[in-house]
């Protein structure tokens, strides 16, 4: 009773506050928000139907809405399994990505987490080699030293500096 009590909504608590049996109290807050299952779950399942890992810009962004509509499904005493979630990532990778998404499967991943795993660390060192490409592109020159003990002018001037 002091636990549901603690963790129950300030305006609720007044409404509840004369209940003294925690059986009671669990039922009645049942009662009350019972049919919010029958609320979340057709969003939920329609979430579940249009989400796709291509969709996303990031791993972490489609991990987290991933996580998002599975924690309410499960809410709503719907069964996600592990390859249900491996199956759902695979399948929605982008078209050009088929070969990609054929060697994941030849990983064998039995855990959607060693999946996001790997999806992660791919994504860091596609970032890395992007970011290296960018700041020299292939076949270009190296920039010159910053700290050269040569110059072009050197002798040449007015002897300043």
């Amino acid at each position: 009773l002091i636990f549901l009590r603690h963790h129950i909504d300030d305006d609720m608590e007044y409404e509840y506050l004369t209940v003294e049996n925690p059986l009671e109290l669990w039922q009645n807050l049942n009662d009350r928000f019972e049919h919010l299952k029958t609320v979340v779950l057709p969003k939920a399942l329609n979430d579940w139907s249009q989400l796709r890992f291509q969709d996303f810009k990031t791993v972490s962004e489609y991990n987290s809405t991933m996580f998002k509509i599975v924690s309410q499904l499960k809410m709503c005493s719907e069964v996600i399994t592990e390859y249900m979630l491996l199956e759902k990532t695979y399948l929605t990778f982008h078209a050009f990505n088929v070969l990609l998404q054929q060697q994941y499967r030849l990983h064998r991943f039995n855990k959607y987490r060693e999946l996001i795993g790997s999806l992660l660390i791919a994504e860091q060192n596609n970032e890395l080699l992007l970011q290296n490409h960018e700041s020299r592109p292939t076949g270009s020159a190296p920039l010159p030293e910053v700290n050269a003990t040569l110059s072009h002018f050197g002798g040449r001037g007015r002897g300043r500096g």
